[in-house]
């Protein structure tokens, strides 16, 4: 095996030990009217990173729902969760809002390199922070957006999620 080999065996082993959520904010996927393509787009892009995704739940939109969402998913999980919907300017779109209601400390640096990836990132509300051992991560509904937002980060939020255990890292 070539030293390249190894190494990227190395970072998918440590990947692979981090657990994933997502949550889809969708009244359309809720209704019914609306696939869930951004949630499963999200499900197998952190798959194919080595992540072990343990969890794709839908909720609607509005800032309550998103809250009681994310509370219900983020307690007791150590690991990675990401919503994908919500983040743009319609009335309904309020998953950083509810973001905000459950999560106890920012991590503004997520949400930057996120929106950083493409021009359209510049429309996207969306928040990023830890609850507990979890970190929230919004992302766009579509699921180009989503993909891409969530590209920007997903080679680092293992170390993240690592740190918030208290555990190990080389740094």
């Amino acid at each position: 095996m070539t030293n390249e080999a190894q190494r990227e065996s190395a970072e998918r082993a440590k990947v692979s030990a981090v657990g994933a959520k997502v949550l889809t904010v969708s009244d359309g996927v809720i209704h019914g009217t609306r696939d869930d393509a951004s949630g499963r787009a999200l499900v197998a892009q952190l798959a194919a990173a080595g992540y072990d995704v343990v969890d794709h739940q839908v909720t609607a939109d509005g800032a309550e729902n998103v809250a009681a969402a994310l509370r219900s998913l983020a307690d007791g999980f150590s690991g990675v969760i990401v919503s994908t919907g919500g983040t743009g300017f319609a009335p309904r779109d309020q998953t950083p809002e509810g973001t905000r209601l459950v999560i106890e400390r920012d991590a503004p640096g997520l949400a930057e390199a996120m929106r950083l990836i493409s021009p359209l990132g510049r429309l996207s509300r969306g928040v990023a922070g830890i609850r507990g051992q979890a970190i929230i991560c919004n992302t766009p509904g579509s699921p180009k957006g989503c993909v891409e937002q969530l590209g920007a980060i997903i080679d680092i939020l293992p170390h993240a999620v690592r740190l918030l255990a208290d555990a190990p890292t080389e740094h």
